[in-house]
C-alpha cells in the first residue's frame, strides 16, 4: 500500500504534467491569449521540473522522507489549485511553474524510498510500480481530464488534478512509513556524488538513450497521419495502443532489471533501435504502423525501470538528489526532442523521424555496453 500510494501522487503529477495540452485551446480562448502563449504553460512546468530538481532536492536533503513527501503533495494540491483560480495569464504560468518545482523530487524520493523498501534483488521491479502511475497518467489521466475540460472548463481540469493529489495525499498519511533522510553530513557533500563516473555514465543514459523515443512521441500524431495513413479520427485509437503496450513494457522492464541490470537496458535499447530503424523501413503499411506503435510504447517504458535503479545503484549514498538530477536530464531531452523532430520534419518530412530517432537510440546504447564493459572490468578478478 505504501509503494501504491507513491503511485497514485505519480499519476496525479504526470497527469498535471500532460493534461495541458488537450486543453490548451480551452485555456487560449477563456484568457484570450494566443495559442502559443497558452503552450507556455508546458513549458513553464517542464522549467520548474528542470530547475526544482537539484535545488529542491538539496533544499531538503535532511528533511525525514515522509514529512518531505507529505509537503512536497500538499505544494502540487495548492498549486493546482492556484492554476484553477488564476485570474489572468500570469498568475496561471507562475502557479505551473509551482507545481513543476517539486515534481522531479518527488519522484526522486518516491522511486529512492520504494528501491530502499524492496526485498533484495526486486528493486527493479519496485520502481517500475512507482512508474506505473506514469504509464496510467499519460493513458488515462490526462485524457481524462481533457475530458473534463471539454465539458466543464478548463478550470474544473485543475481542480480535478487538484483532487486527485489531495487523495493521494491521503494514502501518503495513511501508509507511507517514516524514513530518516538519507543525508547526515553536510549538504554540500551530496555534490560529491557526480564525480561518480558510474553516475555520469546513468545520467547520460536517461537523456540520450530517451531522446530517440521521445522525438517520436511528441510528433506521434503526423507520424500516424502522414506516414502510417491512417486518419486522425484513429489517432486515439493508436495512441491507446500506445498506452497499452507502456503499461506492459513497464512491468517486464522492472522484472528484466531485478535479474540482469545493465544487460537487459543494453537489450531493450538494441530492440527499440531495431522497430524505429523498422517502422522508418515499413513506411506507410497500415499494418506495420500498429505493430511498431504498440511495440514502441512497450519498449519506451520498458528501458524506464532499469534507468532509474542504474541511477540509484550508482549513486550510493545519495540516490535521492542523483535521481531528482536523472528527472531533470528526462526533461531536458523532452525539451530537446521538440526541437529535433521540429528541424527534421521541417527539413523532409516526418517520415525521417523513425530514422533520427533510432540513430540516438543506437547511441544510448552504446552509453549502456560502455557502462557493462566498465563495471565487468571493475569486477574482475586482478
Amino acid at each position: 500500500m505504501a509503494v501504491f500510494s507513491l503511485m497514485l501522487v505519480v499519476f496525479s503529477l504526470t497527469t498535471g504534467e500532460f493534461v495541458v495540452s488537450g486543453i490548451l485551446p480551452d485555456v487560449a480562448g477563456g484568457l484570450a491569449v494566443p495559442l502559443s502563449a497558452a503552450g507556455l504553460l508546458t513549458t513553464a512546468y517542464a522549467l520548474g521540473m528542470i530547475v526544482g530538481g537539484p535545488v529542491v532536492t538539496l533544499l531538503t536533503a535532511r528533511v525525514s522522507r515522509k514529512p518531505l513527501i507529505i509537503g512536497l503533495v500538499t505544494t502540487s494540491v495548492l498549486a493546482n489549485a492556484a492554476s484553477a483560480v488564476a485570474p489572468g495569464y500570469a498568475v496561471l504560468l507562475v502557479s505551473r511553474v509551482l507545481a513543476g518545482l517539486v515534481v522531479a523530487t518527488f519522484f526522486a524520493v518516491a522511486i529512492a524510498t520504494a528501491a530502499t523498501d524492496a526485498p533484495p534483488g526486486k528493486q527493479g521491479s519496485a520502481v517500475a510500480r512507482v512508474a506505473l502511475g506514469m504509464n496510467l497518467g499519460i493513458v488515462l489521466g490526462a485524457p481524462l481530464g481533457t475530458f473534463v475540460g471539454q465539458h466543464l472548463g478548463w478550470r474544473a481540469t485543475f481542480w480535478s488534478v487538484s483532487a486527485a493529489a489531495a487523495v493521494a495525499l491521503l494514502a501518503v498519511l495513511r501508509f507511507v512509513p517514516d524514513r530518516p533522510s538519507a543525508t547526515t553530513g553536510p549538504v554540500a557533500g551530496e555534490l560529491r556524488v557526480f564525480a561518480d563516473r558510474r553516475v555520469q555514465l546513468a545520467i547520460a543514459l536517461t537523456a540520450v538513450g530517451n531522446v530517440g523515443v521521445l522525438t517520436v512521441f511528441t510528433y506521434l500524431a503526423p507520424l500516424l497521419t502522414e506516414v502510417g495513413g491512417f486518419p486522425a479520427g484513429a489517432v486515439p485509437v493508436l495512441l491507446l495502443g500506445y498506452g497499452a503496450g507502456a503499461v506492459a513494457g513497464n512491468a517486464l522492464g522492472g522484472r528484466l532489471a531485478d535479474r540482469t541490470l545493465l544487460p537487459s537496458l543494453a537489450g531493450l535499447l538494441a530492440a527499440l533501435a531495431g522497430v524505429l530503424a523498422l517502422a522508418w523501413l515499413s513506411g506507410g503499411n497500415p499494418v506495420a504502423t500498429v505493430v511498431s506503435t504498440v511495440l514502441l510504447g512497450a519498449l519506451a517504458f520498458a528501458i524506464v525501470p532499469g534507468m532509474q535503479t542504474r541511477v540509484i545503484t550508482a549513486a550510493g549514498a545519495a540516490p535521492t538528489l542523483a535521481v531528482a538530477v536523472n528527472a531533470a536530464g528526462y526533461q531536458l531531452a523532452a525539451a530537446f526532442a521538440g526541437w529535433l523532430g521540429g528541424r527534421v520534419l521541417d527539413a523532409g518530412g516526418a517520415r525521417p523521424i523513425y530514422l533520427v530517432a533510432a540513430l540516438f537510440t543506437v547511441a544510448g546504447l552504446g552509453i549502456a555496453r560502455y557502462s557493462l564493459r566498465r563495471d565487468r572490468r571493475a569486477s574482475a578478478p586482478s
